[in-house]
């Protein structure tokens, strides 16, 4: 398994453990659940699972308030559950890569605990207090529908902590050189157990400096080279996803020079594919990957459609927020914070044309793409659920009793079953029999983009093609060269493109078109997409 770079031509996967699959009936998914479906996920075909955080918390944010670093919570099972995932897993040639939040623990984790009770605590000093709430005024507000301030006061501690998300989320205190220790003996755990990576959450917030944003501080640099050394010396072929949601030149730095972050979630490209696919151009795709700078050869953006999270508009213009919340999400229940909170399937009308449009350009943008879990079978969504739960709900394996997912009397949270989503419909059994599925396209395109390297390390060239309602581009890589013809609008579009070649050959289809005199001239049908080789 200790491919160099094997990150950037891979597939990866976003589990969230709790919904993929009950084995032990008692309405949560867990480790065993979801080793009893690698063989499903190895016939998708992805490379690499995502895993949301499974450790012990309190789940007032779903895990992402961590109460202990080195263990499993007991609803998702076992540390020997765990590692037998991994060696199922790597037998299969899935990587599994999870969640690394950084920034902050549960106020239930033992070093908060013990820093509130004690001011001499040794552990006092791995959190950030102040006597008032007036530091760091320069820090915007994260989470501006749920917390009015960066700072809580604790009674029992007699002070205010920092928190730059959920009051429940105290910040740790990186200038603390105990703190990093920690961090590292929590790296060296997973990865001495077989764990292939991880995805470091909220990575721009660390360190806290007055006078400042608190975002992107240099000091933040100087730790991330170290975890980056200190991997690649014990750890070769294991990786670092960086989740930073901040424009491309602002992402630039995480990858340092090939000495920071392997990977890094491209957060503005998302939201421009369905403005372009809604506006029928590929405008705001063009413009906001000419923002996007050149990365060293070793490190790869991440692209996704859909994640756990809202689908995030802070990468957008306040005018095109507006919009694109008029547009995708009228019902004020389908926003949150300053994002939709919508699966892709919804977002894009259920209809197959579109969604099938969005996952093209997924796959053949420059960076490995990640699907999320239920996805590609095309799940709906649950907008009277509380928060972010909505786009969390079960995964339907078949039209049994809970989808297939449980057979507990209660579930953590409903199967989506309704007029437009209807469940004997998006199930993986149903569309694992029928070759015209959605679950099949998702396989053949996976495989496509697998096969051909091109996709994860090919550079991208625009291509004039007559009319901005086609995304035309050239993926180039060695001596292989795609051309990637997208239609974006809801009417016939008629692309002439000047090229070198003659033969042509849509990879998907394996249907083949002429070009004449170094003219290419194709008539594509409304959200047509074409994968041409040639």
């Amino acid at each position: 398994m200790n491919v160099p770079h094997w990150y950037k031509n891979a597939v990866f996967y976003e589990v969230y453990v709790r919904a993929f699959y009950d084995s032990s009936g008692d309405g949560h998914g867990d480790l065993r659940g979801l080793t009893q479906k690698l063989d499903y996920l190895q016939d998708l075909g992805v490379d690499c699972l995502w895993l949301m955080p499974t450790y012990p918390s309190p789940l007032k944010d779903d895990g992402y308030d961590i109460a202990d670093y080195c263990g499993i919570h007991p609803s998702y099972g076992t540390l020997d559950d765990f590692k037998s995932l991994l060696d199922a897993a790597h037998a299969r040639n899935i990587r599994i890569i999870m969640d690394l939040v950084l920034n902050h623990t549960s106020d239930q984790h033992p070093w908060f605990q013990a820093a509130r009770a004690d001011r001499n605590s040794p552990y006092r000093d791995y959190y950030v207090w102040s006597d008032t709430d007036d530091k760091y005024r320069g820090a915007r507000i994260i989470f501006v529908d749920t917390e009015k301030s960066n700072w809580t006061w604790d009674p029992v501690a007699g002070q205010f902590f920092w928190h730059r998300f959920y009051s429940s989320q105290p910040d740790l205190n990186y200038d603390n050189p105990a703190v990093q220790e920690e961090i590292l003996n929590v790296i060296s755990f997973w990865l001495d157990m077989g764990v292939d990576g991880f995805r470091a959450d909220a990575v721009p917030y660390l360190f806290e400096r007055e006078g400042t944003n608190c975002e992107n501080l240099p000091e933040t640099h100087v730790l991330l080279k170290r975890l980056r050394q200190f991997i690649d010396e014990n750890y070769p072929g294991r990786i670092l996803l960086c989740e930073a949601n901040q424009w491309p030149r602002e992402v630039r730095p995480y990858f340092g020079n090939d000495d920071e972050f392997h990977m890094a979630f491209h957060f503005p490209l998302m939201p421009r594919i369905f403005m372009s696919i809604r506006r029928g151009d590929a405008e705001p795709i063009r413009w906001v990957l000419e923002q996007t700078p050149s990365i060293p050869n070793n490190t790869q953006w991440c692209t996704f459609l859909r994640n756990h999270d809202e689908l995030t508009l802070e990468m957008v213009s306040e005018e095109d927020r507006q919009w694109m919340w008029n547009e995708y999400a009228p019902d004020p229940r389908m926003r949150l914070n300053l994002g939709i909170r919508r699966r892709l399937a919804p977002l894009l009308d259920n209809d197959r044309r579109r969604i099938e449009l969005a996952n093209s350009l997924l796959f053949t943008m420059p960076g490995s793409p990640i699907v999320y879990y239920g996805d590609e079978i095309g799940m709906g969504d649950n907008i009277l659920l509380h928060d972010r739960n909505g786009v969390r709900t079960p995964m339907q394996w078949n039209i049994g009793f809970n989808a297939g997912f449980s057979n507990a009397g209660e579930i953590y949270a409903p199967v989506i079953d309704n007029s437009v989503f209807k469940l004997r419909e998006v199930n993986v059994e149903t569309q694992h029999g029928d070759p015209s599925s959605l679950l099949q396209t998702m396989q053949r395109m996976i495989a496509a983009r697998k096969k051909h390297l091109t996709l994860g390390c090919g550079n991208l060239e625009w291509l004039d093609c007559g009319t901005r309602s086609v995304a035309a581009y050239s993926r180039a890589f060695r001596r292989e060269r795609l051309v990637i013809l997208n239609n974006l609008s809801d009417s016939q579009q008629s692309v002439n493109i000047k090229i070198s070649g003659q033969t042509f050959t849509d990879v998907l289809k394996n249907k083949k078109f002429e070009a004449v005199n170094g003219q290419l001239q194709i008539s594509l049908q409304p959200y047509e997409y074409l994968w041409l080789e040639g």
